[in-house]
């Protein structure tokens, strides 16, 4: 049975924003199920606290979902993909620009010991290459380092390759 796909935004995006779409597009491809939540009225707060009601909402699709489960995510739904990762079964994760650590939220990024791919920009301007790096060393998990900054945008496709590559292994 094929694992179930939930595509997490990121903050202050959509489930229409590019990668998350173009992601969507190859599961609908490979005959994947999958669904992308909405974190924008949770994300209008723009309080850091508000990552607790992110990995709820996460949490609760995860546990309705049938069979198998693969999460995917895009900087913060990469943050919160990852530590829901630790509290129901996953067959994988493909985490998209993952903050290490989120300043004033309390927990750092985790995940469940189940294939992992990261891709990561050299040039994010806002999560360093080498904490990812350091973080996927740790765990001896996939990543790839693209020539791109924080939203990936001129990887869209590469990375839609990328995700065709691991579903197609799993």
């Amino acid at each position: 049975m094929k694992p179930h796909i939930i595509l997490s935004h990121g903050l202050d995006s959509s489930p229409e924003a590019t990668k998350v779409t173009a992601l969507a597009a190859v599961a609908e491809q490979l005959g994947f199920s999958h669904e992308r939540p909405d974190y924008s009225d949770i994300d209008a707060d723009g309080q850091v606290q508000d990552i607790d009601r992110r990995i709820a909402r996460l949490h609760g699709r995860a546990r309705a979902a049938q069979g198998p489960l693969l999460l995917v995510g895009s900087s913060m739904g990469a943050f919160i993909s990852g530590l829901v990762s630790l509290q129901v079964p996953v067959q994988g994760l493909l985490l998209m620009a993952p903050p290490i650590r989120i300043a004033g939220y309390a927990r750092e990024l985790d995940a469940a010991a189940v294939p992992t791919l990261v891709v990561h920009g050299w040039h994010d301007e806002l999560i360093p290459a080498a904490e990812v790096v350091t973080w996927a060393q740790a765990r001896n998990v996939e990543l790839r380092l693209v020539n791109d900054a924080h939203r990936l945008d001129a990887h869209v496709d590469y990375v839609a390759q990328a995700f065709a590559q691991f579903l197609r292994a799993l």
